[in-house]
């Protein structure tokens, strides 16, 4: 019995690894668009339950969007020194293994969109599953793969609107194609670590298409995300506080350039992980406009 429950342990922590839990700066980069969603729509008062689903089903579709990840690229993985040691790469995990997982969080998270009764909301989850099996193969053929990321990762901002009201607004497209240009700049600085690896085995990245001018593609990435979200704040009729937290933001993506400008691939794998702290401020903001909105801080 002893050896079964740690042979029990031995498969759940691979299995944790393969999604990642142990590495939860994919799923604040996937949550944070989707509460901007969720607050925007519901104008700061979205339904604790709604946004709890919310929650849940981030984690559910990360973890499965990091298991096909590695399904696709389980061929390349070995010869990368950052992927190398995943369970799938290293032959701790076999396919078989990785597919069951897959299809168990599809359909879990399936399940919570069921609970909302909704046929758009069902439709678009239907396009978010597709944007998410399909992103790891995108790196075959597409120059800036990460484009197609930023719509995978913020496809919870038109699914958040529909859940909250039926319906999409344009303003929540607006938002998606501001995540788009985020996700372009934070996983441009990931690929830049990998970049020798990755022209080595034939990857296609941002990174690599950028070439010398990748840095200021960055940056004029982080400054079209941040117009795109004032321009939306500014049309919905946001206040200060939202002011606020996006000049926190650009203060942020300013100190990722002092990170990011001599190329090291520690300080921009370091940027990369900051972006955690872009995408909190531009909440923070829009949450607290909803307080001082409601009259909380009277």
């Amino acid at each position: 019995m002893g050896i079964s429950w740690s042979r029990l342990r031995e498969r759940i922590d691979l299995y944790e690894s393969l999604m990642r839990l142990d590495r939860p700066i994919g799923i604040l980069l996937l949550l944070w668009p989707t509460l901007w969603g969720l607050w925007l729509s519901a104008r700061g008062e979205p339904h604790w339950m709604v946004a709890w689903i919310f929650v849940l089903g981030t984690v559910l579709m990360r973890s499965a969007g990091c298991v096909i990840n590695d399904l696709a690229d389980r061929n390349f993985d070995p010869h990368v020194e950052r992927t190398r040691n995943r369970p799938l790469a290293s032959g701790q995990v076999s396919t078989k293994e990785a597919l069951f997982l897959f299809a168990g969080l599809v359909l879990c998270a399936f399940a919570l969109v069921l609970l909302f009764e909704s046929w758009l909301l069902i439709g678009l989850s239907v396009a978010a599953l597709f944007l998410a099996a399909s992103y790891p193969f995108t790196k075959r053929f597409l120059a800036i793969p990460q484009a197609y990321l930023g719509v995978a990762f913020g496809f919870g901002i038109p699914m958040a609107y529909a859940a909250q009201l039926g319906r999409v607004l344009p303003e929540a497209w607006w938002l998606l194609l501001a995540n788009v240009f985020w996700a372009i700049a934070y996983d441009t600085e990931y690929a830049m670590v990998d970049r020798v690896d990755d022209l080595r085995i034939g990857i296609r990245t941002s990174a690599i298409t950028f070439g010398k001018a990748d840095v200021a593609a960055v940056m004029i990435c982080y400054a079209l995300a941040l117009g795109l979200i004032g321009a939306v704040a500014y049309r919905i009729g946001l206040g200060w506080c939202f002011w606020g937290g996006l000049a926190v933001a650009a203060g942020i993506a300013a100190y990722h350039y002092t990170l990011i400008r001599e190329r090291d691939p520690a300080r921009c794998f370091k940027a990369f992980l900051h972006n955690n702290w872009f995408g909190a401020s531009v909440f923070a903001g829009i949450a607290l406009d909803s307080l001082v909105r409601k009259g909380f801080f009277r």
